[in-house]
């Protein structure tokens, strides 16, 4: 079968499923997949470089907001 987020195997009830994927390089860009939605991803054109970050509600899983921090200009 398949599970949220390409996950080998279901998460229990009252959790939250996610994968958050680095990247290669500048081969493979970065992604973030939360309850089997892509927050972040180099498709959506919402990366950058250094720090990918998802801010979500815990209760109620809603995306509150998504940001890059470039860790490598300083």
């Amino acid at each position: 079968p398949r599970h949220k987020c390409g996950n080998q195997k279901s998460c229990p009830q009252n959790y939250f499923a996610f994968k958050i994927i680095s990247g290669a390089a500048n081969v493979v860009g970065p992604s973030i997949c939360f309850e089997d939605l892509v927050l972040m991803s180099s498709v959506k054109n919402n990366i950058g470089r250094g720090l990918n970050i998802a801010l979500v509600n815990g209760t109620t899983g809603q995306l509150l907001k998504t940001d890059a921090f470039d860790m490598y200009s300083g």
